[in-house]
Parts: structure tokens; C-alpha cells; sequence
């Protein structure tokens, strides 16, 4: 078996990953590692045969062995990390489908962190699309448990590395088949997976692919979304190597602490994902209806609502194919103009689905729209200046602050107020948002209308400029608004640092990198140049000085070379260093007319880099400029640049540690930087939780009060009522009792005799009897129930003044329609106030007559009127009395009372 084990472990590494005994592949995958791992760089040899055969890779990555993948698998974790690109592009196609489906599965935890390590490396070293591409069939494995290792693979590097580096579409479109996997497991991987996404595109996952769940899973997710939603932002934990180099470029650059280092650089190439980026481009000419131009032509606002909204529901969707939107824009843009807030509303949201659809191709229909819409801004009422500003910040989204910058400026001069304090906190919304750094020119501009908003008579505008001129500084840095600020007072200073402190900004000023950019090309010259100068100098030296000169000066570097590692920690002698600071000294003092000296003059600013060039150039500066004097003590030159490398080597160490404080002192700051945003959050927070707090106190208040109102108003209403009702009570009463007396009066009118009612007329008993006697009563007067006697005595008694002193009275006497002849209430009604038929009582008379009747006239008062003409009186009476008897016969008769003849 050794000798077995010795030819097989002689076999080369492709023979032995064929191998039908898995001792033997499993050998050669150990070997192959270890092999990878002590290569110097990626062209070494052992590389060679893996990159011509990517084949070999499938077989160790899916050998059906468990011992032997396991260890095939971490061969190739290491083949990828060392081998570069070119290992991950020519070996994913055939290597990541098996790692799927065979590695993730596996029950050893070993095995499973190498195959996902590998799919990690994959994505980390080109891009995530081929590897998704070879994901995605798996999701429809027949086999449970790879779907949902498929899917914890999935998670992992969406987790790693984010929905901007790794595309999430396809992903999402195949999720709604998976939630309906009658595996639970799968289904539990399925939400997992989900929630991960949910942490990158928060709400912009739900349109591609929401609709197609059930509604228990929706509501399942919806759970899990909300312990997602309270925390932070997630942030990219692995960089691409393009990363990688950029952040490597970006830490060179950032050679002080106040500039940004790789990793925010890495968190800006890796920012949020927005649904505009997932969707697909929709049609929505066909969904406006053909009617549209003709509602927004009628003069009823509600049919030009109707329009509109039609046109709002054809314009949501996540993204708009481009297409003829003129027409379109410059309706919305006359609707900014209509006489009805709701139509301006409706097509404001109009214009907001626009531009954030169209995104860049809503660029040139952007001067159409924004000056009416900032024209519009007068309009008071909260709701519709809520829409006019939501349809700008899409405007400028999808344009730029360069593009807005004309009308924002020509509406900050605007007569209107409402109008110049919209526009002010549209600025400074557009300041907040943007990702692009102003121009010089833009700032100036800037700068300058804020500061005449610093005039202004109203507080809201004058806080405004101070807001605008805080977020500007938060944006180019305190030292580039410090011109802008000389002229102001401390109290207007004080304010606008109070805003640049609480500023959030998307976009930061790099004024370093500007600069930057030469100093990494001197240090990368540096680099290349650093070798290639001196044998520049080499040729140019033999020009400018003769050669004697040059031959001794080569000696020097061997005992340099050798005392570099002495001298690595040899700082503590003196005599070393003031030499070559003489000898640099010397060399910028007779190097100057040389060609070589002035190039290193430009290229080297810092004390610290500049030393690691000067040392092999001052050898020949050295020479070159020692040339003209005698050289009698050549022992005494090799110590002078001799330290120069010592130093070289010593600035190598200060400059790994220099790198290492930089790197820890922009953590700090950014560690700094993001404390402060919180507290600012924070303090935010709780200022508007204050508010709230005050708000609902006072509220309560109100309610407290008004409730107390109220009970006040029941109170006396109840009251009100309870009076009301005794008083309806007491009327009831009172109502009651006259009903009483108006029956006992009838009753004792109907039983009172006529005899008593002839005595109280000044005429003759008899004759009073002889005109009221019935013939059948035995000598006593009949009396009519409806006391018509009453009257006829009256008459035949009275003087002729009063028996026709008017024609009503006339009419009475003559006529059978009397009032006081209509039947029994007509004659009883007056009786019921004189009951005992005095002076007061008139059965037959008008008001005027009752009164004459009432003042007396039955008494003795009228006795004069009758003695002077008795005969016309005794006249008058007989007429009126035998009339009065027919009327009486008449009503008698008529009412049953009259007595046939033969009783008679």
C-alpha cells in the first residue's frame, strides 16, 4: 500500500482529481490546496492545469464522496482567493450550479461554509449575474432540501452584499412559486429570504411580486416586516474587489482626516435600490382614455376631474415607457391654471406620477411644468400646496439642482409671499437631496438670494435663507461659505450654524480629492519611477559630470543595504541624522541647475514621503555636485547617504503606522459623525414629541371644556323643559277650570226665570208680559234658550238714539241672520260673563250697543229721552215687539218648541 500511496501522490494534480478512489482525490485536493496557497502570485504554475480544465473543479466540488467534497470544496475556496478573476470567470460556469446543489445540502458543517464561501467569492471577485443565472433553476429542484439550501445560499449573499451588487429581480420573480412549495421548510426559507430583501428595497418589493401571495402569507410577512422596519439601515458587509480597489484609491487619497475614507466610499457605491430599478417599463398610452382631451376641454370641473383621474390611475405604475408626452405635460401644465383646487390637485399628483415614471426622460418636458406649478404655490390651502410640493421634489429628482436652479431663483423675487416661502422650502429640499455637488457658480448664486432672504420682513422667509445657507455650508464645508458669511452679524452666524449642525445632505464637497488626484499619480510615479530615476540619472549623469566621478559613487550602497536592517531600530543615534539633512540640504543647493533636481522638487511635498527618493538619487546629486571639489576623503562620503536608506526603511514602518492612525482616526470621525446625526435624530424626536405631547394636551383641554359646555347647555335645557312642561300643566289647569264654569253657567242660565229680567226695563209689567207671555204658560213669559228676549226688551225699551244709532244694529232688528239668533251657543256665549242679566248682558247687540247697554242705560239715567216723545217710543216698541215675536215664533218653530194649536 506505501508504494501504492507513493506513485499515486506522484501522479500529477489532474490525474488525481480523476481518480476512481476517493483516498486518492481527496490526496490530490489536500495537495492542490496546499500547493495554491504557497503560490507567489497568480501566474504561478500550478494554476495552469485548473484554468485549461475548469472540468476538474465540477468533479471535486460534487465528488460523491462526503470526505473527499469536503475537502475538493475548500481546494477551491483557495484556487478562487488566489487565483484572481481569471480563476472565478473561467471556472463559475462549471462549478456553482454543483456547489448548489450538492454542497449547500450537505451535512457536514464544514463542507456547507466552503461551498457558500465559494458562491461568496464568486460574486466578490466579477459580478453577481452569472451566479445568479446558474442559481435560479435550482429553485425548481425536485428535491426539497436543495430548495431551501438554494434559497439559504440566496440570503447569505444578499445579506453579504446587497440588492445593488446582487440583483434582486429574478430573485423576486421566483418567489411567489416558492411560497406555494408544499415543503414547510422551503416555505420557512422562502419568508427568510423575503425579509432579507425587505431590509434592502423596503416597500419597493411589493409591486413585482405582492399580488400573487395568499393573503395569510402576506400577513405572516407583514409581521416580520415590522421587526425589520425598527431597525437601522443595513449597510453592504463585503466588498467586490472593484470595491476593493476603489476603496484602496480612496485611502490613498484621503491623506488627512477631514476626507472620506474607502469604506463610506464603498457604502455610496453600494446605496439604496429603488422599485424605478426593479420594474419594468409599462405602456400607459393605451390605458388613457380617448375621451381625455375632451373632459379637460368642459366647463364643469367635475367631468376635468374625471379626466384627470382617469390619467392617474393609466400613470401608476413604478416605471412609464418613454414616449409623446408633450400634449400630456402642457394639459397638466394649463390645469395648474384652473379656477378648482381639486383639479389642480388631481393633476399635480398627475405630474408627480410623471416624472417619477419617466425619471430621466422627464427632462425636457421639466420647463413646461415648473412654472406654473411654482406659480400655483399661492394657493393657501395645506392639501393642495402638500401636492404642488410633492410634483417639484419629482421634478428635480428626476432632473438635477443645475436644471431647477433658473425658475427657483425667479420664484425666491416673487411679490407673493406664500409663493417666495414655498419656493424657500423647496430650495431647501432640493439642497437636502441632491447627490451632485454645486458648481462655484451655483453656490454663489445660492448664497446670494439666501442672504437677501435674511432681510426679508416675515421670520419664515429669514429662517428659510438661514436654513438654506446652514445646509449649503453642511454641503461645501465651513471654509467655502466663510466669504458668504463675512458681512453677516453674530446672531444671523449663530443661526446658520445652528441649521449647518442639524443639516442632513446627500451630496459632501470633497475639496481634497480635487487636489488629490497629482498626488496619487506621484505616488504611483513613485512606485514606477522609483526604480527607473536613477538609471535616468544615470544616463543624464555621464552628460553632466565626467565618469571618474561616477565610479566610485555605486560602492556606497552595498554597506547601506546591509545597515538597513541595523538601523531599523537604530533611531537612537545622533550621528546618522544630521548628515543626510546636510547632504539633502547641499543637494537642493547645487542640484538646482542639474535636470534631475528640479522634477523631485515638484513631485515630493511631504517631509515623510520624500525621503525614500532622495536616497538613491543624492548618491549621484552627491557625486555630481562633489564633483568640482577635490576629493581627498573619500572614506568620508559613504556615511552620508548611507542613512538615507536607514531612513527609508524607518519611514516605511512610521508610514504603515501612519496609515493605520489615519485609517483609526476616520473611523473615529465617522463613528463621530454618526453620533451626532443620531443625537440630532434624536433631539429632532423628542422636539416633535413634545410637540405632540403639547398638541394632545391641548386637545384634551378643548375637549374637557367643551364637554363641560355641553353638560351646562343639558343642564338648562332640562330645565327649560320642567318648566315647560308645569307651565303646560298649569294651562291644563286652567283650561279645565274654565270648561267647569262655563258648564255651571250654562246650567244656571237655562234655570233662571223671566219675570226676574222685565223688572229691570223701565216699562210696564204687564206689557212686558204681554209681549214675552207664551199663550199656553199660565201668565209667565216663555224665555227662549237662546235669549233672544232679551234683546226685544231691550229694543222696545230703549229711546230711538240708541234703537237705530247704526245700521248694524238696523240690520239685526230687520234681518233673520243675527249673529245673536244662531242658535243656542250664539245667545248663551254672552251669558256666561253676566249671569245675573243685568246692565252688562245683550243678547242681540253689537259691541257698540253691549258698552251703551253696560254704562247704565237700564236705570233711571234714561227716563228724560223717554217722556219727551212717548208716542213715537210706544210706536217704535209695538213695531220692534211684533217683529221680535215673529222671530221668536219663527225660531221656536224651528227648533221644536212651538206647540200645535190645538194645545193651544
Amino acid at each position: 500500500m506505501a508504494e501504492g500511496e507513493d506513485d499515486f501522490s506522484s501522479l500529477p494534480l489532474p490525474e488525481r482529481f480523476a481518480h476512481k478512489n476517493w483516498k486518492v482525490r481527496k490526496g490530490g485536493y489536500e495537495d492542490a490546496k496546499v500547493q495554491i496557497e504557497k503560490s507567489p502570485d497568480e501566474s504561478d504554475p500550478v494554476f495552469a492545469p485548473f484554468l485549461q480544465d475548469p472540468g476538474l473543479w465540477k468533479g471535486a466540488v460534487t465528488d460523491s464522496n462526503v470526505a473527499a467534497q469536503q475537502d475538493g470544496l475548500a481546494a477551491y475556496c483557495a484556487f478562487l482567493k488566489f487565483g484572481g478573476v481569471a480563476a472565478c470567470v473561467r471556472t463559475r460556469g462549471s462549478t456553482v450550479a454543483g456547489i448548489v446543489e450538492k454542497g449547500l445540502p450537505s451535512t457536514r458543517p464544514a463542507a456547507k461554509a466552503s461551498a457558500l464561501e465559494a458562491l461568496l467569492l464568486c460574486v466578490e471577485l466579477d459580478k453577481a449575474d452569472p451566479v445568479i443565472e446558474e442559481i435560479i433553476p435550482l429553485l425548481s429542484h425536485k428535491v426539497p432540501k436543495v430548495i431551501a439550501a438554494t434559497l439559504a445560499g440566496l440570503t447569505a449573499l444578499y445579506h453579504n452584499f446587497g440588492c445593488k451588487i446582487v440583483d434582486p429581480k429574478p430573485v423576486l420573480k421566483a418567489l411567489p412559486k416558492v411560497f406555494g412549495h408544499a415543503d414547510k421548510n422551503v416555505r420557512a426559507e422562502a419568508q427568510n429570504l423575503t425579509v432579507e430583501l425587505y431590509r434592502w428595497l423596503k416597500e419597493a418589493i411589493k409591486p413585482l411580486f405582492w399580488g400573487e401571495l395568499k393573503p395569510v402569507q402576506q400577513q405572516d410577512l407583514e409581521k416580520l416586516f415590522e421587526t425589520v422596519k425598527q431597525e437601522p439601515a443595513p449597510k453592504q458587509e463585503r466588498l467586490t474587489r472593484a470595491q476593493q480597489d476603489a476603496m484602496a484609491t480612496a485611502s490613498a487619497v484621503a491623506e488627512s482626516g477631514e476626507m472620506d475614507g474607502g469604506e463610506e466610499y464603498a457604502e455610496e457605491e453600494a446605496g439604496e435600490v429603488d422599485v424605478f430599478d426593479l420594474a419594468e417599463p409599462v405602456d400607459v398610452f393605451p390605458k388613457i382614455p380617448k375621451d381625455f382631451h375632451d373632459q379637460l376641454a368642459s366647463s364643469k370641473w367635475k367631468d376635468r376631474k374625471e379626466g384627470l383621474d382617469a390619467l392617474y390611475t393609466a400613470l401608476n405604475v413604478p416605471k412609464i415607457k418613454d414616449g409623446p408626452f408633450d400634449e400630456i405635460s402642457r394639459v397638466l401644465a394649463k390645469c395648474m391654471k384652473d379656477a378648482n383646487i381639486s383639479v389642480v390637485t388631481v393633476a399635480a399628483n398627475c405630474i408627480e406620477l410623471l416624472a417619477k415614471g419617466l425619471r430621466s426622460g422627464f427632462g425636457k418636458y421639466r420647463s413646461t411644468v415648473m412654472s406654473p406649478i411654482m406659480e400655483r404655490l399661492k394657493e393657501k390651502k395645506q392639501s393642495v400646496a402638500d401636492a404642488l410640493g410633492q410634483a417639484l421634489d419629482a421634478v428635480f429628482i428626476a432632473t438635477s439642482l443645475t436644471d431647477c436652479l433658473e425658475e427657483t431663483f425667479e420664484f425666491l423675487k416673487h411679490k407673493n409671499p406664500q409663493v417666495k416661502q414655498e419656493t424657500v422650502k423647496f430650495l431647501i429640499r432640493c439642497l437636502r437631496t441632491t447627490r451632485e455637488v454645486p458648481s462655484k457658480t451655483e453656490v454663489k448664486s445660492i448664497a446670494d438670494a439666501a442672504t437677501k432672504l435674511l432681510t426679508e420682513s416675515s421670520e419664515v422667509n429669514r429662517a428659510g435663507g438661514a436654513e438654506i445657507l446652514g445646509t449649503l455650508m453642511k454641503i461645501m464645508g465651513e471654509r467655502a461659505m466663510n466669504p458668504f458669511l463675512d458681512g453677516l452679524d453674530d446672531i444671523r452666524k449663530t443661526k446658520i450654524k445652528e441649521y449647518f449642525e442639524t443639516a442632513e445632505v446627500k451630496a459632501k464637497d470633497r475639496p481634497k480629492p480635487i487636489v488629490g488626484p497629482p498626488k496619487v499619480a506621484s505616488a504611483a510615479g513613485k512606485k514606477v519611477v522609483g526604480g527607473r530615476k536613477p538609471a535616468l540619472g544615470l544616463k543624464k549623469a555621464p552628460a553632466a559630470a565626467p565618469p571618474p566621478a561616477e565610479e566610485p559613487a555605486p560602492s556606497p550602497p552595498k554597506p547601506s543595504a546591509k545597515s538597513m536592517p541595523s538601523k531599523l531600530g537604530g533611531l537612537g543615534k545622533p550621528g546618522g541624522l544630521p548628515a543626510p539633512g546636510s547632504g539633502l540640504k547641499l543637494q537642493k543647493k547645487l542640484g538646482g541647475p542639474g535636470g534631475l533636481a528640479s522634477p523631485q522638487r515638484r513631485v515630493i511635498s511631504p517631509p515623510s514621503e520624500e525621503q525614500p527618493q532622495h536616497a538613491p538619487v543624492s548618491k549621484f546629486g552627491l557625486g555630481r555636485g562633489l564633483a568640482g571639489r577635490p576629493i581627498a576623503k573619500p572614506a568620508s562620503e559613504p556615511p552620508a547617504p548611507a542613512p538615507a536608506p536607514a531612513l527609508s526603511g524607518i519611514s516605511a514602518i512610521e508610514r504603515a503606522e501612519l496609515d493605520e492612525l489615519r485609517a483609526e482616526k476616520e473611523r473615529f470621525i465617522r463613528m463621530i459623525e454618526d453620533l451626532k446625526s443620531d443625537r440630532s435624530r434624536l433631539n429632532s424626536q423628542v422636539t416633535e414629541l413634545q410637540n405632540q405631547n403639547a398638541q394632545l394636551i391641548e386637545d384634551h383641554t378643548r375637549d374637557v371644556l367643551s364637554i363641560k359646555a355641553k353638560e351646562t347647555q343639558l343642564v338648562r335645557a332640562r330645565s327649560d323643559a320642567e318648566s315647560a312642561e308645569q307651565t303646560v300643566q298649569k294651562q291644563q289647569r286652567e283650561i279645565d277650570r274654565l270648561k267647569r264654569e262655563l258648564t255651571r253657567a250654562l246650567r244656571s242660565g237655562a234655570m233662571s226665570p223671566p219675570n226676574a229680567i222685565t223688572d229691570q226695563f223701565n216699562m210696564p209689567i204687564p206689557e212686558a208680559a204681554s209681549i214675552y207671555q207664551d199663550p199656553g204658560s199660565n201668565g209667565h213669559g216663555a224665555i227662549s234658550r237662546s235669549g233672544l228676549h232679551l234683546g226685544s226688551r231691550f229694543e222696545s225699551t230703549r229711546p230711538r238714539s240708541y234703537a237705530s244709532a247704526s245700521p248694524s244694529e238696523e240690520k239685526e232688528n230687520n234681518g233673520l241672520e243675527s249673529p245673536g239668533l244662531g242658535g243656542r251657543e250664539g245667545g248663551l256665549g254672552r251669558r256666561k260673563f253676566s249671569p245675573t242679566f243685568g246692565t252688562a248682558y245683550s243678547g242681540l247687540g253689537s259691541p257698540t250697543r253691549s258698552s251703551i247697554i253696560g254704562s247704565g242705560s237700564a236705570s233711571g239715567e234714561d227716563q228724560p229721552a223717554r217722556s219727551t216723545e212717548p208716542a213715537e217710543n210706544w210706536k217704535r216698541a209695538a213695531e220692534v215687539t211684533s217683529q221680535l215675536k215673529a222671530r221668536i215664533e219663527q225660531m221656536k218653530a224651528r227648533q221644536g218648541l212651538t206647540r200645535p194649536p190645538a194645545q193651544r
